[in-house]
């Protein structure tokens, strides 16, 4: 399987994209800074080079895990990779996955089916941590929407992005 790696990059952004969005003043920042307790001062402190290229990092690995997830040939790939005569061209092995591939590489391989994959790591992995944490910071309900709600937007565009261009 080939990598786009220019895609991938690019994935790791869209959570600052859609952040820059989702918790500025055309969004949810007054709701958010209200509700979280941050300040302008406290929004505006700290060492933001730091604080972005963190999220970036933290965006890689969000991409990365995505990929498995809404590509689903990946899990063929990672089966017969490992095989010691896979890398030759002329083996069996090498043969049926590119056979494989022939019949079914684009077998589910859209946005759509990306993002549908986004929104149901936001329902079964994101939002059931945020809620976790939140409850027991005594956040209120509408601090864990705001944050579902980011995370379910972020994570459809990643897997949509994944998928359909990957």
């Amino acid at each position: 399987m080939e990598m786009n790696w220019w895609v991938f990059f690019v994935a790791a952004l869209i959570p600052l994209a859609v952040g820059s969005v989702w918790y500025s003043p055309i969004g949810f920042a007054k709701a958010w800074m209200k509700e979280s307790g941050v300040t302008e001062e406290m929004a505006q402190s700290g060492n933001m080079a730091m604080i972005f290229g963190l999220s970036y990092l933290f965006g890689l690995f969000i991409a990365g895990a995505l990929m498995s997830l809404v590509i689903h040939q990946s899990g063929v790939y990672a089966i017969l990779s490992y095989l010691p005569d896979f890398n030759d061209a002329t083996s069996k092995t090498a043969q049926d996955f590119s056979a494989f591939m022939n019949d079914y590489g684009h077998l589910h391989r859209s946005f759509g089916h990306g993002a549908l994959h986004g929104a149901f790591c936001t329902l079964t992995f994101a939002f059931p941590l945020i809620a976790i944490n939140s409850m027991f910071e005594r956040k209120s309900w509408k601090y864990i929407w705001i944050h579902a709600g980011y995370w379910l937007v972020t994570l459809m565009l990643m897997g949509g992005v994944i998928c359909q261009f990957l």
